[in-house]
């Protein structure tokens, strides 16, 4: 059984008791930095932040319902190459996933990172953040994950939810080292942490903290909450595909990219380092507009979008794990995740794959299976005549 503890909870501070738990993993001598969200001292932001001093985790705040980028490619970056110290990582769980799918891309290592997984409370889009964020950073939080785990619900002051996170399926740290678990328990009082790997279990056990059970009340509050969501995201998947399902409709759907490539770049597991979009191939001679033009009377600009964004559905379908982050960049608030997330479940669902759900679980196009799609490849068909 895994190893399991509870971490107690002073005058109802939850994100205090999160701090302190923060604190005795980088006080450990095999741990030599936390990536953690953390309030930016110049502003009212919250960013993520490779934390070595224990009085800069005051600052820490991973509650907060800020989501500026996947922390899952900053983390990839860190542990690509040996650096010579261990990374604890607070990450969501779509953080979580996401870093599994770079892994198994070669983009990154698991040798020198415990990741230690929140139960995700959500987050509001980026621009409604900063719209909502205006109160001092601790008592915004504190009114978030209160109204979130009391069951009020993360609307407020005329903001809510990023559709990406009221459409997640996996509100739990799966693939986590070490899981802290908020949904279903009194988190006035307490947070429950579970260790789910032996790296996990090790660093849990020099902690100190008492053992104790998952609390009864956390299965039937984390089935509701699945539940809610998965009816969301259905809901979801009917309109996007409503409205996506002929060309025509896709490029209506599409008709306000500008191709600025923010969803390419924000995006965590789209890892090539040379998109082929910013290459010559796609640097179109002046005379080739004229030709366009000429052809069709009209040609719209910047061209290639809707090939950009089938090309970018192809090549990320079967590792998207729908974080949302490439509807947080685009500046014209195209409805990207709903359409990447809708595609993505489909294709996966195709090869019974699920993005990041284990890190032994090989991609569907990195290995052949012959048994895989017969009735599209044709084998086992009478040969005729």
């Amino acid at each position: 059984m895994a190893k399991t503890a509870r971490i107690e909870v002073m005058d109802q501070n939850l994100a205090e008791a999160l701090r302190n738990f923060l604190k005795a993993v980088l006080n450990r001598e095999e741990i030599s930095a936390v990536l953690a969200p953390r309030r930016l001292p110049m502003k009212n932001r919250v960013m993520p932040a490779l934390i070595t001093d224990l009085q800069q985790l005051d600052q820490a705040d991973p509650l907060s319902p800020a989501f500026a980028v996947n922390s899952a490619r900053l983390l990839s970056r860190l542990t690509r190459k040996p650096s010579g110290g261990q990374v604890a990582a607070v990450l969501r769980p779509c953080e979580i996933r996401a870093f599994v799918e770079l892994v198994k891309l070669k983009q990154g290592r698991t040798d020198d990172v415990v990741i230690i997984g929140l139960d995700c409370l959500g987050a509001y889009p980026n621009r409604d953040f900063f719209r909502w964020a205006t109160e001092p950073p601790e008592a915004a939080t504190q009114k978030f994950s209160r109204a979130v785990l009391t069951g009020s619900g993360a609307a407020m002051d005329g903001v809510d939810l990023s559709p990406a996170c009221k459409a997640c399926e996996s509100p739990t740290a799966e693939g986590a080292d070490i899981a802290i678990g908020l949904f279903g328990v009194d988190t006035a009082k307490e947070i429950w942490v579970q260790a789910r790997t032996a790296k996990g279990e090790s660093l849990l056990g020099k902690l100190g903290f008492a053992e104790a059970p998952e609390p009864a009340s956390r299965p039937k509050a984390l089935e509701k909450l699945i539940a809610e969501r998965i009816a969301y995201r259905d809901e979801m998947f009917q309109r996007t595909h409503a409205a996506t399902e002929t060309l025509e409709k896709l490029s209506t759907y599409l008709a306000d990219c500008i191709n600025c490539y923010n969803c390419r770049v924000a995006c965590p597991v789209c890892y090539c380092r040379e998109c082929v979009f910013v290459t010559d191939v796609f640097d179109h001679e002046p005379s080739q507009y004229l030709r366009w033009a000429e052809h069709r009377g009209a040609v719209k600009l910047p061209t290639d979008t809707l090939f950009y964004h089938l090309t970018r559905l192809a090549h990320m379908s079967t590792a998207c794990v729908g974080c949302g982050q490439c509807s947080n960049a685009c500046p014209n608030d195209l409805s990207l995740m709903e359409l990447f997330r809708s595609v993505a479940h489909r294709t996966q669902a195709a090869f019974g794959y699920l993005a990041g759900r284990r890190i032994d679980e090989k991609p569907p196009l990195f290995e052949f299976r012959e048994n895989e799609f017969p009735e599209v490849v044709g084998i086992g068909r009478p040969s005729a005549g």
